[in-house]
Protein backbone atom coordinates (compact mmCIF):
# COMPACT_ATOMS: atom_id res chain seq x y z
CA UNK A 1 0.00 0.00 0.00
CA UNK A 2 2.64 2.48 0.89
CA UNK A 3 4.68 1.70 -1.96
CA UNK A 4 1.69 2.35 -4.19
CA UNK A 5 1.17 5.81 -2.27
CA UNK A 6 4.91 6.67 -3.28
CA UNK A 7 3.91 6.32 -7.00
CA UNK A 8 1.22 7.55 -7.25
CA UNK A 9 2.46 10.97 -5.56
CA UNK A 10 5.46 10.88 -7.71
CA UNK A 11 8.53 13.78 -7.99
CA UNK A 12 8.09 16.09 -4.79
CA UNK A 13 9.92 19.46 -4.21
CA UNK A 14 11.04 21.08 -1.13
CA UNK A 15 11.06 24.91 -0.26
CA UNK A 16 12.88 27.07 2.57
CA UNK A 17 11.22 30.10 3.36
CA UNK A 18 13.24 32.23 5.80
CA UNK A 19 11.74 35.33 6.66
CA UNK A 20 11.98 37.82 9.32
CA UNK A 21 9.95 36.46 11.70
CA UNK A 22 10.35 33.00 11.01
CA UNK A 23 11.75 30.06 9.45
CA UNK A 24 9.66 27.40 6.68
CA UNK A 25 10.48 24.03 5.36
CA UNK A 26 7.71 22.75 3.30
CA UNK A 27 7.59 19.90 0.42
CA UNK A 28 4.92 19.77 -2.75
CA UNK A 29 4.12 17.34 -4.75
CA UNK A 30 5.50 18.87 -8.33
CA UNK A 31 2.28 17.42 -10.48
CA UNK A 32 -0.17 19.04 -8.74
CA UNK A 33 1.42 21.85 -6.16
CA UNK A 34 -0.39 20.26 -2.98
CA UNK A 35 1.36 20.36 0.15
CA UNK A 36 2.37 17.25 1.72
CA UNK A 37 4.20 18.57 5.04
CA UNK A 38 5.65 21.51 6.75
CA UNK A 39 7.41 22.65 9.80
CA UNK A 40 8.13 26.18 10.90
CA UNK A 41 10.70 27.78 13.69
CA UNK A 42 10.44 31.26 15.18
CA UNK A 43 13.73 33.47 14.43
CA UNK A 44 14.59 35.77 17.10
CA UNK A 45 15.08 39.39 16.69
CA UNK A 46 17.88 41.53 18.56
CA UNK A 47 17.54 45.12 19.30
CA UNK A 48 20.88 46.71 20.51
CA UNK A 49 20.15 50.31 20.85
CA UNK A 50 17.83 52.38 19.65
CA UNK A 51 16.61 51.79 16.08
CA UNK A 52 19.09 48.72 15.43
CA UNK A 53 17.81 45.46 14.60
CA UNK A 54 19.79 42.30 14.01
CA UNK A 55 20.07 38.63 13.46
CA UNK A 56 22.01 35.45 14.16
CA UNK A 57 22.85 34.34 11.11
CA UNK A 58 24.04 31.09 12.73
CA UNK A 59 20.66 30.63 14.10
CA UNK A 60 18.78 31.09 10.89
CA UNK A 61 21.24 28.44 9.01
CA UNK A 62 20.31 26.19 12.44
CA UNK A 63 16.55 26.62 11.77
CA UNK A 64 16.64 25.84 8.00
CA UNK A 65 18.13 22.53 9.10
CA UNK A 66 16.37 21.81 11.99
CA UNK A 67 12.56 22.57 9.77
CA UNK A 68 14.04 20.12 6.88
CA UNK A 69 15.26 17.77 9.80
CA UNK A 70 11.22 17.82 10.98
CA UNK A 71 9.62 17.78 7.70
CA UNK A 72 11.72 14.67 6.84
CA UNK A 73 10.41 13.25 10.07
CA UNK A 74 6.69 13.97 9.37
CA UNK A 75 7.18 12.49 6.24
CA UNK A 76 8.02 9.28 7.50
CA UNK A 77 5.21 9.03 9.47
CA UNK A 78 3.17 9.58 6.46
CA UNK A 79 5.36 6.77 4.88
CA UNK A 80 6.55 8.87 1.86
CA UNK A 81 10.40 8.46 1.10
CA UNK A 82 12.48 11.55 1.08
CA UNK A 83 14.00 9.74 -1.86
CA UNK A 84 11.17 11.31 -4.00
CA UNK A 85 12.62 15.16 -3.29
CA UNK A 86 13.94 15.96 -6.10
CA UNK A 87 15.46 19.69 -5.79
CA UNK A 88 14.80 22.14 -3.21
CA UNK A 89 14.32 26.01 -4.00
CA UNK A 90 14.82 29.12 -1.34
CA UNK A 91 13.16 32.34 -1.30
CA UNK A 92 14.27 34.99 1.67
CA UNK A 93 14.16 38.37 3.67
CA UNK A 94 15.38 40.15 1.25
CA UNK A 95 18.71 43.34 1.97
CA UNK A 96 19.49 41.86 5.12
CA UNK A 97 23.29 41.65 5.03
CA UNK A 98 25.73 39.20 6.24
CA UNK A 99 29.62 39.08 6.37
CA UNK A 100 31.54 35.56 6.75
CA UNK A 101 34.75 34.17 6.79
CA UNK A 102 35.28 31.79 3.91
CA UNK A 103 38.32 29.70 5.76
CA UNK A 104 36.03 28.86 9.15
CA UNK A 105 32.49 29.32 7.55
CA UNK A 106 32.25 31.51 10.96
CA UNK A 107 30.06 35.14 10.89
CA UNK A 108 32.39 38.15 11.43
CA UNK A 109 29.02 40.32 12.81
CA UNK A 110 25.28 39.74 13.17
CA UNK A 111 22.86 40.01 10.38
CA UNK A 112 21.86 43.50 9.80
CA UNK A 113 18.15 43.06 9.31
CA UNK A 114 16.92 45.21 6.43
CA UNK A 115 13.92 47.64 8.45
CA UNK A 116 16.97 48.97 10.55
CA UNK A 117 18.26 52.52 11.09
CA UNK A 118 21.83 52.33 12.46
CA UNK A 119 23.39 53.42 8.84
CA UNK A 120 21.19 56.52 8.73
CA UNK A 121 24.35 59.09 9.50
CA UNK A 122 26.38 56.84 6.64
CA UNK A 123 23.40 57.77 4.40
CA UNK A 124 23.82 61.01 5.14
CA UNK A 125 27.26 61.39 4.15
CA UNK A 126 27.02 59.54 0.85
CA UNK A 127 24.17 61.51 -0.16
CA UNK A 128 26.11 64.62 -0.27
CA UNK A 129 28.53 62.86 -2.84
CA UNK A 130 25.60 62.25 -5.29
CA UNK A 131 25.61 64.84 -7.62
CA UNK A 132 22.16 66.57 -7.59
CA UNK A 133 21.99 67.12 -11.76
CA UNK A 134 23.64 62.96 -12.00
CA UNK A 135 21.90 60.71 -9.14
CA UNK A 136 23.84 57.94 -10.86
CA UNK A 137 22.82 55.62 -7.95
CA UNK A 138 19.42 55.88 -8.43
CA UNK A 139 19.45 55.56 -12.95
CA UNK A 140 21.68 52.22 -11.96
CA UNK A 141 19.36 50.86 -9.46
CA UNK A 142 16.49 51.81 -9.48
CA UNK A 143 16.68 52.29 -5.61
CA UNK A 144 16.78 55.96 -3.77
CA UNK A 145 19.46 56.21 -1.11
CA UNK A 146 18.13 54.57 2.24
CA UNK A 147 18.56 52.75 4.79
CA UNK A 148 16.79 49.58 3.53
CA UNK A 149 19.32 48.40 1.26
CA UNK A 150 22.62 46.52 1.68
CA UNK A 151 25.35 48.86 0.02
CA UNK A 152 24.75 50.76 3.07
CA UNK A 153 24.48 48.09 5.80
CA UNK A 154 27.86 46.80 4.15
CA UNK A 155 29.69 50.29 4.22
CA UNK A 156 28.76 50.79 7.79
CA UNK A 157 30.08 47.22 8.39
CA UNK A 158 33.27 47.79 6.60
CA UNK A 159 33.67 51.12 8.57
CA UNK A 160 32.69 50.21 12.34
CA UNK A 161 33.72 46.33 12.64
CA UNK A 162 37.14 45.36 12.94
CA UNK A 163 37.01 42.13 12.36
CA UNK A 164 35.10 42.64 8.90
CA UNK A 165 37.81 44.80 7.75
CA UNK A 166 40.46 42.18 9.17
CA UNK A 167 38.63 39.49 7.04
CA UNK A 168 38.48 41.78 3.89
CA UNK A 169 42.58 43.17 3.83
CA UNK A 170 43.46 38.91 4.54
CA UNK A 171 40.64 38.04 1.64
CA UNK A 172 38.74 35.92 3.66
CA UNK A 173 35.24 37.69 3.70
CA UNK A 174 32.41 37.00 2.06
CA UNK A 175 29.62 38.80 1.88
CA UNK A 176 25.90 37.84 1.02
CA UNK A 177 22.04 38.46 1.62
CA UNK A 178 20.57 35.42 3.64
CA UNK A 179 20.04 33.82 0.22
CA UNK A 180 23.77 33.16 -0.47
CA UNK A 181 24.53 32.50 3.28
CA UNK A 182 22.00 29.70 3.12
CA UNK A 183 23.33 28.33 0.14
CA UNK A 184 26.94 28.68 0.51
CA UNK A 185 26.46 26.74 3.82
CA UNK A 186 23.70 23.97 2.81
CA UNK A 187 26.27 23.11 -0.69
CA UNK A 188 29.58 22.95 1.95
CA UNK A 189 30.28 25.94 3.62
CA UNK A 190 33.91 26.04 3.61
CA UNK A 191 34.58 23.09 1.64
CA UNK A 192 32.61 24.40 -0.95
CA UNK A 193 32.36 26.56 -4.14
CA UNK A 194 29.14 27.74 -4.56
CA UNK A 195 29.09 31.72 -3.60
CA UNK A 196 25.91 32.96 -5.25
CA UNK A 197 22.70 34.90 -5.18
CA UNK A 198 20.06 35.69 -7.92
CA UNK A 199 19.16 38.62 -9.86
CA UNK A 200 16.02 39.65 -7.66
CA UNK A 201 18.06 39.98 -4.06
CA UNK A 202 21.03 41.43 -5.99
CA UNK A 203 18.70 43.64 -7.44
CA UNK A 204 18.39 45.36 -3.70
CA UNK A 205 21.82 45.49 -2.91
CA UNK A 206 22.18 49.09 -4.29
CA UNK A 207 25.68 47.57 -6.23
CA UNK A 208 23.61 45.61 -9.29
CA UNK A 209 23.22 47.64 -12.96
CA UNK A 210 19.71 46.41 -13.27
CA UNK A 211 20.23 46.95 -16.75
CA UNK A 212 23.19 45.10 -17.53
CA UNK A 213 22.39 42.61 -14.80
CA UNK A 214 26.04 43.04 -13.23
CA UNK A 215 27.73 43.70 -10.38
CA UNK A 216 28.74 47.91 -10.81
CA UNK A 217 32.35 49.10 -10.56
CA UNK A 218 31.12 52.71 -9.86
CA UNK A 219 28.23 51.88 -7.28
CA UNK A 220 31.15 49.20 -5.67
CA UNK A 221 33.47 52.21 -5.51
CA UNK A 222 31.46 54.81 -4.73
CA UNK A 223 30.35 52.60 -1.49
CA UNK A 224 33.86 51.73 -1.34
CA UNK A 225 33.06 47.56 -1.57
CA UNK A 226 35.70 45.74 -2.89
CA UNK A 227 33.76 43.65 -5.72
CA UNK A 228 35.85 40.08 -4.82
CA UNK A 229 33.56 39.85 -1.58
CA UNK A 230 30.38 39.92 -4.04
CA UNK A 231 28.88 36.42 -4.97
CA UNK A 232 28.29 35.46 -8.60
CA UNK A 233 24.68 36.77 -9.72
CA UNK A 234 22.54 33.51 -11.18
CA UNK A 235 18.87 33.43 -12.68
CA UNK A 236 16.37 32.16 -10.20
CA UNK A 237 15.67 28.82 -11.62
CA UNK A 238 19.17 27.03 -12.04
CA UNK A 239 21.21 24.36 -10.41
CA UNK A 240 23.15 26.13 -7.74
CA UNK A 241 24.83 22.93 -6.07
CA UNK A 242 23.67 19.87 -4.12
CA UNK A 243 22.87 19.76 -0.52
CA UNK A 244 25.94 18.42 1.43
CA UNK A 245 24.62 17.33 4.99
CA UNK A 246 21.47 16.83 7.03
CA UNK A 247 18.38 14.58 5.70
CA UNK A 248 18.41 15.72 2.00
CA UNK A 249 22.18 15.28 1.30
CA UNK A 250 22.67 15.30 -2.51
CA UNK A 251 19.59 16.82 -3.16
CA UNK A 252 20.14 19.57 -5.63
CA UNK A 253 19.35 23.49 -4.78
CA UNK A 254 17.79 24.97 -8.38
CA UNK A 255 16.00 28.24 -7.36
CA UNK A 256 16.27 31.50 -5.74
CA UNK A 257 14.31 34.75 -5.09
CA UNK A 258 13.09 37.33 -2.70
CA UNK A 259 10.34 36.57 -1.00
CA UNK A 260 8.31 39.31 -2.32
CA UNK A 261 9.52 38.27 -6.32
CA UNK A 262 8.42 34.79 -5.38
CA UNK A 263 5.28 36.36 -3.99
CA UNK A 264 4.68 37.98 -7.96
CA UNK A 265 5.11 34.86 -9.24
CA UNK A 266 2.81 33.06 -6.99
CA UNK A 267 -0.12 35.41 -7.45
CA UNK A 268 0.40 34.60 -11.64
CA UNK A 269 1.23 38.36 -12.19
CA UNK A 270 2.92 37.67 -15.42
CA UNK A 271 0.99 40.47 -16.86
CA UNK A 272 2.19 43.88 -17.69
CA UNK A 273 0.25 46.04 -15.18
CA UNK A 274 -0.42 42.78 -13.12
CA UNK A 275 0.48 43.48 -9.12
CA UNK A 276 -0.11 41.91 -5.74
CA UNK A 277 0.03 43.19 -2.17
CA UNK A 278 1.78 41.32 0.26
CA UNK A 279 1.00 41.83 4.10
CA UNK A 280 4.40 40.27 6.43
CA UNK A 281 6.62 42.31 8.57
CA UNK A 282 6.25 45.29 6.51
CA UNK A 283 4.17 45.58 3.03
CA UNK A 284 5.04 45.25 -0.69
CA UNK A 285 3.35 46.05 -3.24
CA UNK A 286 4.69 44.67 -6.62
CA UNK A 287 3.15 45.72 -10.16
CA UNK A 288 4.81 43.72 -12.98
CA UNK A 289 6.18 46.15 -15.83
CA UNK A 290 7.58 42.77 -18.07
CA UNK A 291 10.58 43.61 -19.94
CA UNK A 292 10.60 47.36 -19.06
CA UNK A 293 12.37 49.26 -16.69
CA UNK A 294 9.54 52.23 -15.27
CA UNK A 295 11.24 54.80 -13.19
CA UNK A 296 8.96 56.04 -10.49
CA UNK A 297 7.74 59.76 -10.40
CA UNK A 298 5.75 59.26 -7.34
CA UNK A 299 8.36 57.39 -4.71
CA UNK A 300 8.14 53.72 -5.91
CA UNK A 301 11.16 51.58 -6.36
CA UNK A 302 12.09 49.84 -9.68
CA UNK A 303 13.59 46.40 -9.09
CA UNK A 304 13.73 42.90 -10.76
CA UNK A 305 10.85 40.62 -10.58
CA UNK A 306 12.42 37.66 -11.81
CA UNK A 307 14.28 35.59 -14.36
CA UNK A 308 13.16 31.99 -14.48
CA UNK A 309 16.44 30.94 -16.05
CA UNK A 310 19.63 31.24 -17.77
CA UNK A 311 18.30 31.62 -21.13
CA UNK A 312 15.15 33.62 -19.93
CA UNK A 313 14.63 37.25 -20.46
CA UNK A 314 14.22 39.56 -17.29
CA UNK A 315 11.29 41.09 -16.37
CA UNK A 316 11.02 44.49 -13.95
CA UNK A 317 8.64 45.44 -11.28
CA UNK A 318 8.10 48.67 -9.56
CA UNK A 319 7.16 48.30 -5.89
CA UNK A 320 6.04 50.02 -3.02
CA UNK A 321 7.76 49.24 0.39
CA UNK A 322 5.96 49.68 3.50
CA UNK A 323 8.48 48.83 6.81
CA UNK A 324 6.06 48.28 9.38
CA UNK A 325 2.85 46.43 8.74
CA UNK A 326 2.58 42.94 10.92
CA UNK A 327 5.98 44.07 12.96
CA UNK A 328 3.03 47.16 14.40
CA UNK A 329 0.91 43.93 15.96
CA UNK A 330 3.88 42.36 17.32
CA UNK A 331 5.13 45.72 18.93
CA UNK A 332 1.28 46.32 20.29
CA UNK A 333 1.70 42.43 21.41
CA UNK A 334 5.67 42.58 22.79
CA UNK A 335 5.83 45.86 23.61
CA UNK A 336 2.51 47.42 24.67
CA UNK A 337 0.85 44.16 26.03
CA UNK A 338 -2.73 45.21 25.38
CA UNK A 339 -2.77 41.60 23.33
CA UNK A 340 -1.49 38.04 23.90
CA UNK A 341 -1.33 36.73 20.72
CA UNK A 342 -1.01 38.34 17.65
CA UNK A 343 -4.99 36.68 16.65
CA UNK A 344 -6.34 38.27 19.17
CA UNK A 345 -5.76 42.35 17.12
CA UNK A 346 -8.85 41.46 14.85
CA UNK A 347 -11.15 40.87 18.26
CA UNK A 348 -10.54 44.21 19.98
CA UNK A 349 -10.79 45.61 16.49
CA UNK A 350 -14.54 44.02 15.96
CA UNK A 351 -15.22 45.21 19.11
CA UNK A 352 -15.52 49.10 18.43
CA UNK A 353 -15.42 48.84 14.18
CA UNK A 354 -13.36 52.38 14.55
CA UNK A 355 -10.53 54.24 15.50
CA UNK A 356 -13.26 57.29 16.87
CA UNK A 357 -10.82 59.27 15.23
CA UNK A 358 -7.28 57.90 16.35
CA UNK A 359 -4.96 57.86 13.64
CA UNK A 360 -1.66 55.80 14.02
CA UNK A 361 1.39 56.28 12.04
CA UNK A 362 3.93 53.33 12.56
CA UNK A 363 7.18 54.96 11.45
CA UNK A 364 9.15 52.90 13.90
CA UNK A 365 12.12 53.31 10.84
CA UNK A 366 10.92 55.90 9.38
CA UNK A 367 8.60 56.12 6.54
CA UNK A 368 9.83 54.37 3.04
CA UNK A 369 7.28 54.10 0.04
CA UNK A 370 6.46 56.59 -1.46
CA UNK A 371 8.39 59.24 1.10
CA UNK A 372 12.03 58.03 2.07
CA UNK A 373 11.62 60.17 5.05
CA UNK A 374 14.05 58.50 7.89
CA UNK A 375 13.16 61.60 9.85
CA UNK A 376 9.59 60.15 11.34
CA UNK A 377 8.67 58.57 13.80
CA UNK A 378 5.89 56.75 15.01
CA UNK A 379 2.38 59.04 16.34
CA UNK A 380 -0.76 58.28 17.55
CA UNK A 381 -2.48 61.43 17.16
CA UNK A 382 -6.48 62.36 17.84
CA UNK A 383 -7.07 61.03 21.04
CA UNK A 384 -9.97 61.65 24.00
CA UNK A 385 -10.29 60.33 26.91
CA UNK A 386 -12.85 58.36 25.15
CA UNK A 387 -10.13 56.32 23.35
CA UNK A 388 -9.22 52.56 24.77
CA UNK A 389 -7.13 49.63 23.64
CA UNK A 390 -9.51 48.76 20.82
CA UNK A 391 -9.56 52.04 19.41
CA UNK A 392 -6.12 51.62 19.07
CA UNK A 393 -6.06 48.25 17.60
CA UNK A 394 -8.30 49.56 15.13
CA UNK A 395 -6.35 52.56 14.09
CA UNK A 396 -2.95 49.73 14.17
CA UNK A 397 -4.89 48.53 11.46
CA UNK A 398 -6.36 51.32 9.55
CA UNK A 399 -2.87 52.50 9.38
CA UNK A 400 -1.74 49.69 7.02
CA UNK A 401 -4.61 50.20 4.75
CA UNK A 402 -3.65 53.72 4.00
CA UNK A 403 0.06 52.71 3.88
CA UNK A 404 -1.10 51.06 0.86
CA UNK A 405 -3.53 53.47 -0.45
CA UNK A 406 -0.63 55.66 -0.80
CA UNK A 407 1.28 52.82 -2.49
CA UNK A 408 -1.47 52.20 -4.80
CA UNK A 409 -2.33 55.55 -5.71
CA UNK A 410 1.49 55.81 -6.70
CA UNK A 411 1.09 52.83 -8.43
CA UNK A 412 -1.52 53.99 -10.65
CA UNK A 413 -0.10 57.09 -11.33
CA UNK A 414 3.41 56.18 -12.48
CA UNK A 415 1.86 52.86 -14.10
CA UNK A 416 -1.39 55.33 -15.68
CA UNK A 417 -3.84 52.33 -15.71
CA UNK A 418 -5.55 52.46 -12.29
CA UNK A 419 -6.01 49.03 -10.84
CA UNK A 420 -9.17 47.17 -10.84
CA UNK A 421 -8.83 45.51 -7.94
CA UNK A 422 -5.73 44.02 -5.24
CA UNK A 423 -4.60 40.95 -5.21
CA UNK A 424 -3.29 40.39 -1.57
CA UNK A 425 -1.55 37.65 0.21
CA UNK A 426 0.60 37.36 3.41
CA UNK A 427 -0.35 36.11 6.80
CA UNK A 428 -2.25 39.32 7.89
CA UNK A 429 -4.80 38.16 5.14
CA UNK A 430 -6.65 36.26 7.59
CA UNK A 431 -8.01 39.02 9.74
CA UNK A 432 -11.02 39.68 7.86
CA UNK A 433 -11.22 43.11 9.09
CA UNK A 434 -8.27 44.00 7.96
CA UNK A 435 -9.06 43.02 4.36
CA UNK A 436 -12.58 45.09 4.70
CA UNK A 437 -10.60 47.77 6.03
CA UNK A 438 -8.24 47.84 2.84
CA UNK A 439 -11.12 47.22 0.64
CA UNK A 440 -12.93 50.07 1.57
CA UNK A 441 -9.68 52.41 2.06
CA UNK A 442 -9.01 51.86 -1.38
CA UNK A 443 -12.59 51.80 -3.06
CA UNK A 444 -11.99 48.83 -5.30
CA UNK A 445 -12.42 45.40 -4.47
CA UNK A 446 -9.59 42.97 -2.81
CA UNK A 447 -9.18 39.38 -3.06
CA UNK A 448 -7.16 37.04 -1.34
CA UNK A 449 -6.31 32.77 -2.23
CA UNK A 450 -8.60 30.55 -0.13
CA UNK A 451 -6.39 28.01 0.58
CA UNK A 452 -6.61 26.15 3.97
CA UNK A 453 -2.73 25.68 3.91
CA UNK A 454 -1.80 29.10 2.58
CA UNK A 455 -3.75 30.64 5.81
CA UNK A 456 -1.73 27.79 7.66
CA UNK A 457 1.38 28.72 6.64
CA UNK A 458 1.07 32.62 6.49
CA UNK A 459 -0.65 33.31 3.61
CA UNK A 460 1.97 33.70 1.19
CA UNK A 461 2.54 31.43 -1.93
CA UNK A 462 5.72 28.97 -0.58
CA UNK A 463 4.95 26.72 -3.19
CA UNK A 464 6.16 29.50 -5.44
CA UNK A 465 9.79 28.25 -4.29
CA UNK A 466 9.20 24.81 -4.94
CA UNK A 467 7.93 25.95 -8.58
CA UNK A 468 11.13 27.60 -9.54
CA UNK A 469 13.32 24.62 -8.55
CA UNK A 470 11.11 22.02 -9.85
CA UNK A 471 11.48 23.36 -13.27
CA UNK A 472 15.33 24.43 -13.41
CA UNK A 473 16.89 23.31 -16.52
CA UNK A 474 18.09 19.66 -15.23
CA UNK A 475 15.14 19.11 -13.04
CA UNK A 476 12.14 19.51 -15.00
CA UNK A 477 9.62 18.37 -12.54
CA UNK A 478 7.48 21.33 -12.52
CA UNK A 479 5.83 23.26 -15.37
CA UNK A 480 5.64 27.22 -15.25
CA UNK A 481 3.68 27.57 -18.38
CA UNK A 482 1.10 29.73 -17.19
CA UNK A 483 -2.03 26.98 -18.80
CA UNK A 484 -0.06 24.47 -16.57
CA UNK A 485 -0.39 26.48 -13.48
CA UNK A 486 -3.34 25.43 -10.57
CA UNK A 487 -6.28 28.28 -11.06
CA UNK A 488 -6.22 29.52 -7.44
CA UNK A 489 -9.99 29.91 -5.79
CA UNK A 490 -10.32 33.59 -4.11
CA UNK A 491 -12.32 35.25 -1.43
CA UNK A 492 -13.44 38.58 -2.73
CA UNK A 493 -13.57 41.58 -0.14
CA UNK A 494 -15.96 44.66 -1.84
CA UNK A 495 -15.78 48.30 -0.62
CA UNK A 496 -18.84 48.57 1.33
CA UNK A 497 -18.34 52.67 2.30
CA UNK A 498 -19.01 55.72 0.00
CA UNK A 499 -16.63 57.17 -1.90
CA UNK A 500 -16.91 60.01 0.20
CA UNK A 501 -16.51 58.53 3.50
CA UNK A 502 -13.12 56.72 2.05
CA UNK A 503 -11.70 59.97 1.44
CA UNK A 504 -12.20 61.40 4.69
CA UNK A 505 -10.84 59.21 6.24
CA UNK A 506 -7.76 59.01 4.02
CA UNK A 507 -7.41 62.73 3.69
CA UNK A 508 -7.07 63.04 7.70
CA UNK A 509 -4.84 59.85 7.84
CA UNK A 510 -2.23 61.99 5.25
CA UNK A 511 -2.25 65.11 8.13
CA UNK A 512 -1.22 62.47 10.54
CA UNK A 513 1.81 61.39 8.25
CA UNK A 514 2.73 64.87 8.07
CA UNK A 515 2.78 65.13 11.61
CA UNK A 516 5.04 62.21 12.56
CA UNK A 517 8.18 64.03 10.05
CA UNK A 518 10.63 66.06 11.54
CA UNK A 519 10.91 64.22 14.96
CA UNK A 520 14.74 63.43 14.58
CA UNK A 521 16.93 66.81 14.25
CA UNK A 522 19.80 64.72 15.72
CA UNK A 523 20.85 61.30 14.44
CA UNK A 524 23.10 59.89 16.26
CA UNK A 525 22.50 56.07 17.49
CA UNK A 526 25.64 54.81 15.62
CA UNK A 527 27.81 56.42 18.35
CA UNK A 528 26.43 55.12 21.14
CA UNK A 529 26.83 58.63 23.33
CA UNK A 530 24.45 59.03 25.95
CA UNK A 531 23.24 62.31 24.78
CA UNK A 532 21.45 60.22 21.95
CA UNK A 533 19.03 60.20 24.47
CA UNK A 534 18.66 64.10 24.62
CA UNK A 535 17.55 64.18 20.58
CA UNK A 536 14.77 61.89 21.04
CA UNK A 537 11.39 62.97 19.43
CA UNK A 538 9.07 63.92 21.63
CA UNK A 539 6.81 61.27 19.66
CA UNK A 540 8.71 58.72 21.31
CA UNK A 541 7.70 60.33 25.68
CA UNK A 542 4.03 60.24 23.99
CA UNK A 543 4.22 56.66 22.76
CA UNK A 544 6.17 55.68 25.92
CA UNK A 545 3.71 57.34 28.21
CA UNK A 546 0.85 56.08 26.75
CA UNK A 547 2.50 52.72 26.81
CA UNK A 548 2.60 52.90 30.25
CA UNK A 549 -1.02 53.96 30.62
CA UNK A 550 -2.35 51.60 28.53
CA UNK A 551 -0.24 48.72 30.38
CA UNK A 552 -1.41 49.42 33.74
CA UNK A 553 -5.13 49.58 32.58
CA UNK A 554 -5.00 46.21 31.04
CA UNK A 555 -3.06 44.77 33.83
CA UNK A 556 -5.95 46.49 36.63
CA UNK A 557 -8.39 45.05 34.51
CA UNK A 558 -10.10 48.10 32.95
CA UNK A 559 -10.81 47.80 29.42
Amino acid sequence: MAASKKAVLGPLVGAVDQGTSSTHFLVFISRTAELLSHHQVEIKQEFPREGWVEQDPKEILHSVYECIAKTCEKLGQLNIGISNIKAIGVSNQRETTVVWDKITGEPLYNAVVWLELKTQSTVESLSKRIPGNNNFVKSKTGLPLSTYFSAVKLHWLLDNVRKVQKAVEEKRALFGTIDSWLIWSLTGGVNGVVHCTDVTNASRTMLFNIHSLEWDKQLCEFFGIPMEILPHVRSSSEIYGLMKAGALEGVPISGCSGDQSAVLVGQMCFQIGQAKNTYGTGCFLLCNTCHKCVFSDHGLLTTVAYKLGRDKRVYYALEGSVAIAGAVIRWLRDNLGIIKTSEEIEKLAKEVGTSYGSYFVPAFSGLYAPYWEPSARGIICGLTQFANKCHIAFAALEAVCFHIREILDATNRDCGIPLSHLQVDGGMTSNKILMQLQADILYIPVVKPLMPETTALGGFFPETTAMVAGAAEGVDVWSLEPEDLSAVTMERFEPQINAEESEIRYSTWKKAVMKSMGWVTTQSPESGDPSVFCSLPLGFFIVSSMAMLIRARYISGIP
